[in-house]
């Protein structure tokens, strides 16, 4: 446990993890270097809609499950007319963030409309990627996110952190970084920018190796730094779920056999049962900050290395948020 708290800044490519591969050897540096696992997710509804999934994910990461099938429910329902939507509940109906988190102050940094909305919604204070780099290059206007190098000096801004000093405040105590597959990037040589995975995730790679060479070992800003880095899977069929995305084997799934195994911590929410919890394609995760997370034996950022080598194997992802929290001093322990 750290004698001061932390300042967090959460990465999470949201989709993004399909397109990860050898030359992203910054996300595969951090994850040799941090705590990694996994955040299970529920099962999504039939035929759910892009937007709707980035929704329901979010919502878990954020602990807000519960609140959002709820609204889900009612938007679906006969009685909720065909106006109802969760951008316009009643704001007072959820409580936001620093209600939640002991006056936790957070922000949300996206390339999203739809994240934008809902980051609104729940209390963050909410800037798109472009408009970050616009704030920051104000002689032009441009679509493109900021270079990685700038992004990560104004994020770590905004902690109150830069390179081996420590501001005795800060504006924000947590920056959720939120990148989704749409992210437009210039290709190298190309006057066009083009969306793609791969480009989202070069980019947050590049991100990533900034920040870490902004933070240097041992320095008072970086002992400060509690980084997270999240990517998930996006949409994916059951039907081609392979024993490489699985949390537990097959046979500990199969309902001949449930009666026999002992449920899993990641099947279990204060103490009650998640029913609808996916065995498959949870997010991976990786944590660090010098001197306070231990370093596990994954080597790469790979679903086979933290199944075999990872040192959290797999908690809901309505926990991290938690976790995180209580690094910054703004709730207390959850769990062992």
């Amino acid at each position: 446990m750290a004698d001061k708290p932390s300042r967090a800044l959460l990465i999470y490519g949201d989709g993004l993890m399909p397109a990860l591969g050898l030359s992203h050897s910054h996300l595969h540096a951090l994850a040799s270097q941090g705590c990694c696992g996994f955040l299970a997710l529920r099962d999504l509804p039939p035929q759910v809609s892009e937007d709707e999934r980035m929704e329901r994910e979010l919502a878990q990461l954020l602990d807000l499950h519960e609140f959002y099938s709820k609204e889900k429910a009612v938007e679906n329902s006969a009685d909720a007319g065909a106006h109802a939507s969760w951008e316009c509940k009643e704001h007072a109906s959820i409580p936001r963030i620093a209600e939640r988190f002991m006056g936790m102050n957070a922000a949300m940094v996206t390339n999203s409309g739809t994240a934008k909305i809902f980051g609104e919604r729940v209390g963050f204070c909410v800037t798109l990627l472009h408009e970050l780099r616009n704030k920051m290059v104000s002689s032009e206007e441009s679509e493109e996110p900021p270079d990685p190098l700038s992004a990560a000096s104004e994020l770590l801004s905004m902690l109150g952190l830069q390179e081996d000093t420590v501001a005795d405040t800060s504006k924000f105590d947590l920056v959720f970084v939120h990148i989704g597959p749409a992210l437009k990037v210039k290709e190298s040589g190309s006057c066009d920018s083009s969306a793609s995975p791969a480009n989202a995730l070069k980019w947050i790679n590049a991100l990533v190796g900034e920040i870490t060479e902004i933070m240097h070992h041992g320095t008072a800003a970086a002992s400060r730094l509690y980084l997270s880095l999240v990517l998930s899977y996006g949409s994916v069929s059951p039907d081609k779920t392979d024993d490489s995305s699985l949390l537990i084997s097959s046979e500990e799934i199969s309902p001949s056999l449930a009666l026999l195994c002992p449920r899993q911590s990641y099947t279990m929410k204060l103490g009650k049962s998640v029913d609808d919890v996916r065995h498959h394609h949870p997010m991976l995760v990786v944590q660090h900050q010098q001197a306070v997370t231990r370093c596990d034996g994954a080597k790469t950022f790979s679903f086979e290395d933290f199944q075999e080598h990872g040192g959290n194997l797999a908690i809901l992802a309505d926990r991290l948020l938690h976790e995180i929290a209580f690094k910054l001093w703004k709730a207390p322990k959850y769990g062992a």
